[in-house]
């Protein structure tokens, strides 16, 4: 008796590994609508402001957590830190703040968060200095 071999029914597209950039880059982008608005009322400026502001912070996030990998783990560190900080000192130009504050703001946030995420990386490499697999 013959087994049953099964048979490719052909390449399947799934979202997999887009749900956690897209959920944070709509969260941004309504965010930064609302701080581009001051109070006033909503304009189509500040809409698109806010949807161009959340697709390119989930394509930022995604393409880090897809392809972060093959860097090595400072690069990957800086480039976490360098996404942070460049979408916080944004939002927080948004508010009418200063360049240099924004600038300050941006990039105090973003060294500890690149800080955050070398001392992760650095944590969980196996001893072959391969990252883990998340």
């Amino acid at each position: 008796m013959a087994a049953h071999a099964a048979v490719p029914t052909g390449r399947r597209i799934t979202l997999n590994g887009w749900g956690a950039p897209v959920t944070i880059g709509v969260l941004y982008g309504l965010y930064a609508a609302t701080n581009a608005r001051q109070g006033g009322p909503t304009t189509l400026g500040q809409l698109w402001l806010g949807i161009i502001s959340a697709v390119v912070l989930a394509v930022g996030i995604w393409t880090l957590r897809r392809y972060g990998h093959a860097l090595p783990r400072e690069l990957r560190g800086a480039a976490w830190g360098s996404l942070v900080g460049i979408a916080v000192g944004f939002l927080y130009s948004l508010t009418g703040a200063s360049v240099f504050s924004s600038s300050m703001l941006g990039l105090m946030s973003g060294g500890v968060a690149g800080a955050a995420a070398y001392y992760l990386f650095y944590t969980h490499e196996d001893a072959t200095g391969h990252p883990a697999p998340y």
